[in-house]
Order: C-alpha cells, then sequence, then structure tokens
C-alpha cells in the first residue's frame, strides 16, 4: 500500500480519539506549540489562510478564534472521517470556518491564491516531500507565509530520551489510548527518518521560498519554520 494511502486509513482509524491522544501524550504542550503557530499567523494580518493536513481542525479553529470574522479560513485534508468531525462542530460552535478535501499531493486551490497557508505535523507524513512543498509553494502568492510546524531532530544531549519516549513509551501508551498501536509505532519511525531543521529549511528553499525563519521548541523536537515565497 502506497504511504498516502496507509497514513490515511490509519488517520482515519482513529480520527475521534486524535486530539485528546495528542494532548495527553504530549502533556499539554502541544497547545502551547500550536499556539506559537497561531501568534505567528496573527502577526501577518492574512486576508485567507489555507490549513492543511487539518485533520479535525485543532489549527483551524484556533486560528479562527485569533483572526478577524471577515479572514477567510478554510482547512483541508485527505481524510474524510477526520474532517467530519471538523465539520460537526464547527457547525455546532457557529463559527465561519471550512472544511474540504484535499491531498497535500496535488490540492484544490489556485496558484497564487493564498496569503497565509498552515500545516501542523502534516510535511513528515508527505508521500513525496519535494512535490508537497513545491505545491506549498504554488498556492501561495508572492510574499505570502508558509508556516510549517512539524517534529524535528532534537539536540544531541536530549536524543536518549527522545529515542526512548517516541520508540518505546509512546507506541504503548497511544495504543491504550487510542486503540491502534500500529498508528503511532508509525509515528516514532517518521520522526526518526524526518529531516533535522537546517535541512527542511534547505528543502524549502529548493522549492520555492526565501527568508526562512526556524524557531526551535523542546530542546529542537519540534519546530516552527516560516518561509516567505
Amino acid at each position: 500500500m502506497a504511504l498516502g494511502s496507509a497514513v490515511k486509513q490509519m488517520f482515519s482509524g482513529i480520527a475521534s480519539r486524535y486530539d485528546f491522544a495528542n494532548r495527553v501524550l504530549s502533556l499539554g504542550l502541544c497547545v502551547l506549540w500550536r499556539n506559537r503557530l497561531v501568534d505567528a499567523v496573527a502577526e501577518l494580518k492574512p486576508r485567507n489562510v489555507a490549513d492543511l493536513a487539518t485533520g479535525s481542525g485543532d489549527v483551524a479553529f484556533a486560528i479562527r478564534r485569533a483572526l478577524p470574522r471577515e479572514t477567510e479560513i478554510t482547512g483541508y485534508d485527505f481524510c474524510e472521517p477526520m474532517l467530519e468531525i471538523g465539520r460537526r462542530r464547527a457547525q455546532q460552535e457557529a463559527v465561519g470556518l471550512e472544511f474540504k478535501i484535499g491531498d497535500c499531493m496535488q490540492l484544490p486551490l489556485a496558484t497564487g491564491s493564498c496569503d497565509v497557508v498552515t500545516i501542523a505535523y502534516g510535511v513528515r507524513n508527505f508521500e513525496n516531500r519535494a512535490q508537497g512543498l513545491s505545491e506549498l509553494a504554488r498556492i501561495t502568492r508572492d510574499g505570502g507565509t508558509v508556516l510549517i510546524l512539524e517534529f524535528s531532530q532534537p539536540q544531541i544531549w536530549f536524543r536518549p530520551l527522545h529515542f526512548i519516549h517516541v520508540r518505546l513509551l509512546l507506541p504503548i501508551l497511544a495504543g491504550v489510548l487510542t486503540g491502534d498501536f500500529g498508528a503511532y509505532k508509525y509515528l516514532g519511525t517518521s520522526i526518526a527518518g524526518f529531516p533535522n531543521a537546517k535541512e527542511l529549511s534547505s528543502e524549502l528553499k529548493m522549492a520555492g521560498f526565501r527568508e526562512i525563519r526556524v524557531e526551535s521548541l523542546l530542546f529542537g523536537t519540534v519546530a516552527l519554520h516560516r518561509a516567505t515565497k
């Protein structure tokens, strides 16, 4: 099974428990990291925002709360069960927020149509990272910004602890919380094989971005990249 299909199937199976599990497993730190991303978006005062790999919309809802009502915010994901959770919540809360099907390998967005593009913990799951980053560049207008919140490679002294947590403890705890031990075993593997912040910055430059800034979080285990097209 292709990586994209496998990831879609995996997230479909844990959709209803995904956000809860992430908060427990990160001891709530994922909320602080998400808020750093949201603050960065708010500083840019965009007219529109596309939140990619939005899942059930955790980041999209946080951006919606931080920006004026007239700002257009749309969440895109290729996992329909995740999107359905976001749509139900948006309806219940009566907020101006749309959720649409969209695969980062070929997004249903016009070239240069986005002021700001956000993606949290999604680049790691790209079936083809070079193609996905190029697609992010395509949909971003000249002068627009892409913000990527993603796991990264920690500082050397912290790597043994990080390895124990991500490769050994996390799959077990996540399996108990979600009922799917395989999904978070994949998470640990994907983190270990992901480039560090400097390498991802180089890949962003190759995709057509400039003025790339990186904010390292929790000893480098997570990084927030801000790339201007």
